[in-house]
């Protein structure tokens, strides 16, 4: 009887034992960060002079895209794409056999109503014939002189000639091909004097004019100059808000028409914010700053962009009027309580 009782209090002991050795250790109280003095400032736009690069294309000054006047089969073509033709060189002959018809036929016209005027004015002189008969004769020759000049220049339009010394740069067409009016047969450039276009936001446009000599860079023929204003659109594109500007080149063998080019404008009426350089703290590929919150010191990750004079520009993750932490005298850590210096000589 003794036995059991000693077992029935040893099993009621045993669980107290037990959770008494499972009781968690106490824990030492959390200890509170110790506050750092620390020199801040107050984030605002500030209008900073961008540079703001724009996209261009080489083009010449001289181009056109030709095609003929008259319907008729090519039956000659002495150029390809690539060849240097002069001024008024030949570029496609088409078939002229009816046009020539209608040439001599129009000549031969001419010819029999200046026979019969030279007849009714001799009839004239010895009273056979009237005034009135012969002014008609004079209206007859005219209109058919008219038609044979009118002849003669569509013949001409059956030989298309260069209108100015360049190079042939396409070609759609072949001997045999049936050309029609308005539909381009070649394309010919003067590859010796080229331009850049470039589309400026209407906004930077304004400070422009034909004096203005902008930074220009061609990477595949490795030029850089400064490149002057040879035009400007009066008019703004309403879809994309830009003005055409068009910049002159200097003559360049590596450069070539549809070349890309860089042109640099300054556009000084950009607002951003800016930083103290001091301010930027970096761990590994992130970039973060400290701003206070409720007098603690509280992590914020940020974009930058330019540098510009010991200012970094910040794209995003701080707003116009957060405190930045600029200059600290110990190490931050996020929720450290601060002590605001207002006075740098004060440290």
């Amino acid at each position: 009887m003794r036995l059991k009782k000693c077992c029935l209090f040893l099993t009621l002991l045993l669980p107290l034992i037990v959770a008494g050795c499972n009781d968690p250790a106490e824990k030492p109280a959390a200890q509170s960060l110790p506050s750092v003095r620390v020199q801040v400032e107050t984030l605002a736009l500030n209008a900073v002079p961008f540079q703001v690069e724009l996209a261009g294309t080489l083009r010449s000054v001289e181009y056109a895209t030709i095609s003929s006047r008259v319907s008729g089969q090519i039956v000659k073509l002495p150029v390809r794409i690539g060849s240097k033709v002069k001024k008024g060189d030949l570029l496609v002959k088409i078939a002229a056999a009816e046009i020539n018809a209608r040439v001599q036929q129009a000549k031969t016209q001419l010819a029999q109503a200046q026979r019969n005027l030279t007849r009714e004015t001799k009839l004239q002189r010895v009273n056979a014939s009237t005034r009135e008969e012969v002014k008609s004769l004079q209206e007859q020759v005219m209109i058919r002189a008219a038609a044979y000049r009118e002849a003669q220049a569509i013949l001409g339009y059956t030989e298309i000639k260069a209108p100015f010394t360049g190079t042939v740069t396409d070609k759609q067409i072949e001997v045999g091909d049936l050309a029609s009016p308005g539909v381009p047969l070649l394309k010919l450039e003067n590859d010796t004097a080229l331009e850049v276009v470039i589309q400026v936001p209407e906004a930077l446009a304004h400070d422009l004019n034909l004096e203005t000599r902008l930074a220009l860079t061609v990477p595949a023929a490795k030029l850089v100059i400064k490149a002057q204003i040879r035009e400007i659109s009066p008019t703004v594109d309403p879809a994309s808000r830009t003005t055409q500007v068009k910049l002159m080149l200097p003559e360049a063998p590596a450069l070539r028409s549809g070349q890309f080019a860089r042109v640099a404008l300054i556009d000084n009426q950009a607002t951003t914010l800016m930083i103290n350089s001091k301010a930027l703290r970096k761990k590994g590929q992130l970039q973060q700053v400290f701003v206070v919150e409720q007098g603690k010191a509280r992590m914020r990750l940020v974009r930058i962009g330019a540098h510009f004079d010991g200012q970094i520009e910040i794209l995003s993750g701080l707003q116009a009027g957060d405190q930045v932490v600029i200059d600290a005298t110990g190490k931050l850590q996020d929720g450290q309580p601060l002590e605001i210096i207002t006075d740098r000589s004060a440290q």
